[in-house]
């Protein structure tokens, strides 16, 4: 989950965390909790418990959670463009190496774990022969094929894919409509057949400039 925090000394960003377990579906605003694409959210008091390359998680409470109107998607898209870079090294540093066919942080390293990137050539979002959803990243120095997260493309099983959204958005993207990615890092593991663990990238939210919000229906 890609999260901003604004104040008056500029912008930072934020992943809530839980202290002792992962965050869970019903804190999704579809599901009655405070979190979506575009929502402005008070976490309450929080405590840093961040370290390379997860720098930016957050521990908070959600009892102490106050959600406050939506931004609207006219400022959530001028938002995204304000901190969107142009290549992934932008975002992540000398540390995001090529691995496979995508890319990869060691673990222990690297600057920061979520960004948002808005590349000179359009990514193509695809079901792959093994039926997952992917994304084709190119930004001039990484050409890579990346795992989808974003849980507006699956059902509430969070594993069966909506079809008709993804050529959906496919669709508008090849036909010139504005992208702009959030991109992360996922928590470090060892890959079969790698000899170390590591820091996967992963496409976590696709935005698309003619509806910056939008949701499955």
């Amino acid at each position: 989950m890609n999260i901003r925090s604004e104040n008056g000394a500029g912008s930072t960003h934020v992943r809530p965390v839980l202290s002792r377990t992962r965050l869970t579906i019903d804190l999704l605003k579809r599901e009655g909790g405070p979190f979506d694409i575009g929502a402005v959210v008070n976490l309450g008091p929080t405590q840093p418990r961040g370290r390379p390359p997860e720098t930016e998680d957050q521990v908070f409470d959600p009892g102490g959670i106050a959600a406050a109107p939506d931004m609207g998607a006219n400022r959530f898209w001028q938002l995204l463009k304000v901190v969107s870079s142009g290549t992934l090294a932008e975002v992540f540093g000398d540390e995001l190496k090529a691995q496979r066919r995508g890319c990869a942080v060691d673990e222990g390293t690297g600057k920061a774990s979520p960004g948002c990137v808005r590349l000179a050539k359009q990514p193509e979002i695809f079901i792959n022969g093994w039926g997952k959803l992917r994304a084709r990243v190119s930004d001039g120095t990484f050409d890579v094929d990346l795992s989808v997260t974003d849980l507006r493309f699956y059902m509430k099983d969070q594993q069966t894919i909506r079809v008709k959204i993804v050529e959906n958005v496919q669709r508008r993207i090849k036909n010139g409509v504005g992208v702009i990615l959030s991109v992360g890092l996922a928590r470090a593991f060892q890959a079969q057949g790698d000899t170390a663990r590591r820091h996967w990238l992963q496409v976590n939210n696709i935005h698309l400039e003619d509806d910056p919000t939008w949701q499955a229906t």
